[in-house]
Formats: structure tokens, sequence, C-alpha cells
């Protein structure tokens, strides 16, 4: 097991005192606050006025003053061990299956307050990252396909359905799902019977948003009088009537460059030649109809089969026009939230003008650790039920573009700030390992031959429960690959 981005700690053998990054060492996960509410009926009496919530905390014993030992870098350990016996200790007023109800009444104009635990766990559930392996009914049944599943990565959008209980395997797209480049110029994944809404929902809410969406491509645009709007609808159809069958990107770039000429086109250097910039490239795409051909590298777009054709390069809308189950704003709101318009706006790099004017008109205020944020009323309300710990962790290996880990609350997910380094880095994100909501370390793939290995940073000791889920979810990666672990 090799340290993270951020170097090894104190050479080979070391001991690490105090913190440590990004090994670093905890005496266990900190445990939500109480929280106030009345006493509810048949409540024991020793607990009255209180409903005490807590987390599963790592106990284990350890000789005061001594920290853990890091191993040096190329050493077999595959997991970091702790000194003693460890247990997961469950607190005497945790019941087993007993859901508690704490709603707050805050007054008025008041926000409902809310832990961040809480947020963690809900997030858990809405993105059904709770679902046991092939659990879903099909390949279609996950709710995150809505907003659409980044496919980034050497396990992408697949492994994304498959930690969230989807029958699929590496590199076997069903035909039920459909690849567009979309969100931030990113390939996403959708439901194939979705594709019309989408496109519907992804058109950019005015002529600034569809300026800042395509970066530098909009000030050449606006210098030779097009609206951003128009640019976006000439690019479409110019790719619609070029694309009649499956094309590299690079061909077509090169017809487009023909086709278009200035001010869509630029000089490249790294390129060593004209063509049009990156983003307004992409992101007109599902506008003209084109989804990409999944495994495809360098990409390859083809024609959607039965595209409306009255939606190609239709991308102006009005102010007040409804995006139904495909509303972005919203989705990320269910998903991610509690978040702020700010949030939304940098997740959807759209003006944050934009995105207030397009907030659900019924979402409510609630703070999470003293920072107020917005929620819809009905996950407003799940996040101020408590639910008891499960008597297993819930683990899983998060890739490193999963919806989890895309929201711009970082701070939140990951407090420390070495840590959110080591998770984000500028170049060669790793992935999450997830436990019970919270990220307590780091993966990457190592393979040889026909193995699967991983390798871990621990950011927390695991006790022995933790340590099995991650190698259950090690073998069920391996499997997704068509790999054995090892």
């Amino acid at each position: 097991m090799r340290t993270g981005s951020a170097g090894r700690v104190g050479g080979c053998g070391a001991r690490a005192e105090g913190r440590v990054e990004p090994l670093a060492v905890l005496r266990g996960l900190p445990a939500e606050p109480e929280v106030r509410a009345p006493r509810a009926a048949g409540a024991p009496e020793r607990v009255r006025g209180v409903v005490r919530v807590a987390m599963v905390l790592t106990v284990a014993a350890h000789p005061p003053g001594q920290g853990y030992a890091v191993p040096c870098p190329g050493t077999s350990v595959r997991f970091a061990r702790r000194r003693g016996p460890t247990r997961r200790v469950r607190a005497p007023w945790q019941g087993r299956g007993m859901t508690t109800s704490t709603r707050t009444r805050p007054g008025p104009g008041a926000a409902a307050p809310v832990t961040r635990a809480a947020v963690l766990r809900h997030r858990v559930r809405v993105q059904q990252l709770d679902r046991p392996a092939g659990s879903a009914a099909g390949p279609t049944d996950a709710d995150v396909l809505a907003v659409g599943v980044q496919d980034t990565g050497p396990d992408g959008s697949l492994w994304a359905l498959a930690v969230r209980g989807v029958p699929v395997r590496a590199g076997a797209f069903p035909e039920e799902l459909a690849l567009a480049w979309t969100l931030r110029g990113a390939p996403h994944l959708y439901r194939r019977a979705d594709l019309p809404s989408v496109q519907r929902a992804l058109r950019p809410f005015s002529d600034d948003d569809a300026a800042r969406r395509v970066l530098d491509a909009s000030r050449p645009w606006r210098a030779a009088g097009l609206r951003p709007l128009d640019a976006w609808a000439r690019v479409a159809a110019a790719q619609r009537a070029l694309v009649r069958e499956p094309v590299v990107k690079g061909e077509l770039s090169t017809l487009l460059t023909a086709e278009l000429g200035e001010p869509y086109t630029r000089w490249c250097r790294p390129c060593g030649a004209t063509h049009l910039y990156e983003q307004s490239f992409r992101l007109p795409a599902l506008h003209a109809g084109l989804e990409l051909v999944p495994g495809t590298s360098p990409p390859v777009l083809r024609p959607v089969p039965g595209w409306p054709p009255e939606q190609v390069g239709q991308v102006e809308r009005a102010d007040d026009e409804p995006d139904g189950e495909h509303d972005v704003v919203r989705l990320l709101l269910h998903l991610l939230g509690p978040m702020t318009p700010k949030q939304a706006a940098e997740l959807l790099d759209a003006p944050l003008a934009d995105v207030r004017r397009r907030w659900p008109s019924d979402a409510v205020e609630v703070e999470v650790d003293g920072r107020r944020s917005g929620a819809l009323p009905a996950d407003a309300a799940a996040l101020q039920v408590h639910e008891d710990v499960a008597d297993e962790p819930l683990v899983r290996l998060l890739g490193p573009y999963d919806l989890y880990l895309q929201g711009r609350d970082r701070d939140l997910l990951v407090p420390d700030a070495a840590r959110r380094k080591a998770l984000w880095p500028v170049l060669g994100r790793p992935g999450a390992v997830l436990v019970d909501g919270e990220v307590v370390g780091t993966w990457r793939p190592r393979t040889r031959g026909r193995r699967l290995g991983l390798e871990l940073d621990p950011w927390v000791p695991w006790d022995a429960a933790t340590t099995a889920g991650v190698e259950r979810e090690h073998a069920r990666l391996a499997a997704f690959r068509g790999l054995s672990a090892g």
C-alpha cells in the first residue's frame, strides 16, 4: 500500500503523530450532536427531552502517545491495521430497526437545522447507493440516469450504475441506455427513451448561459455580432447535416471547419490545425440529435435513431418554460441537496442569475451545520428523520467521477483540506472508499494480467467490518471487469 498524492509521511516505518496527511489517524469518526425534541410516547425516562443520534465509532486499544505505523511504498500490506482489538460500539439508546422522528419546528423565517451526517445519509439513500448488488429491476432502473451518469475513467458510468444495484458489466452498454456529451461537455449516460426530453431540459437558460458554457468560443461569436444561442443552433444544424452514419470526431471536426469557418474556428497550437473550439463542438451535438458510440476512443458520433426533426438545432426556450422530470436544477437539488443556487451554478457552469431564476419555487431553506441551503420539501422532511445504524457498515468503492463526489460543497463531504486535495487533485483523481456516507479513504486499481489489485489509502483506521466490506467490494469490482481479485 502506498500513500496518496500528498506524499509519504515520516519515512519508512515512521510513527504518525497528530494529524497525518494523507494517511491521517483519527481515533474515530465524529458523533452527531444531540438533537433536542419532545419525548415520544413510550420513550425511556432517562432520555426524556433528548433524542440521541450516534454514529458507529471505531474503538481501538492503543497505547497513549503512540501513532500508527505508516508502511513503506511498495510493501505488500493491503490495509492499514491497528495495534490491538477493535469493535463496533453501539450506544445503549440505539435500538434495532428503529426510526426516530425528530422534526424541528422552526419559528417564522427560520431554517430547519440539519446535521452534516443526516445530509450524507440522505444522499446515499436518494442516490440509491444503499441497494444490494444486482437488485435493480433492469439497466434503466436507477434514479441518477435522469440527471445523467458521467462516463469518465476506466470504469465510468457502468460502475456507477453497478454500485447502485444495476446488473451491468464493464464495457457492455445496454441498448436501453445512450451516451451523449452534456453537462460541462463531459459524456453522460441516460435512458435512451429520455434523450429528446433531456435535450429540451439541457438547452441553455439564456444567451449568457450559452456563452458561458462554451468558454472562449463566445468571444469571436459576439465580436462578429452573433448571438451565442444562434451560434449553437448553427453548429447543431451543421453537425446533423454532416453526420449520416457513424463518424470519428476528428473527421467530423475537419468537415465542420470547412463548413463553418470563422468565427466558429480557431488556430490550435497543440494540434497544429484550425478547428472549432472544443466545447462549441461538443455541447451542440445532442441538440443535433447525435449520440456517442460507447467505448470508442477517439470518440465516434452517430445519429440518434428516430430523433425528432423539429428538435434539430432548437436551443431557444422561454424563461418560464418548465423542463419536466429532467429539470436539471431540480434534479441536482434532490440528488445532491441541500445546496445553494451558487453551488448548482458552479456544477452546471451556468450563470448564477439564470440558476436563481430557475430555482424551484417550492424549495425550502434548511441550515446545515450553520450554513443555509435550499432543499425540496420532501427532502427537507426526510432530513429530519434519523435512522438507526445498521449492524454492518455500508461500504462502496466509488469511481472518481461518481455523482456522490460531484457536489460543490466539498468541504461538507470532506472537511479536512489536505484530504480534499488528495481526493480531488488537478490530474489523476482516485476513487473514494465510502462507509456509511463518509469518505474514509481512496483507492486506485492496479491490474496485473487477469488479476485486479487495489492501492488503498485509508484516512482512518478501518475496523474488521469495514475491511471486510472493502474486500467484498474489491471482489465485486473485479467481477464487474471480468477479472479475479488479488
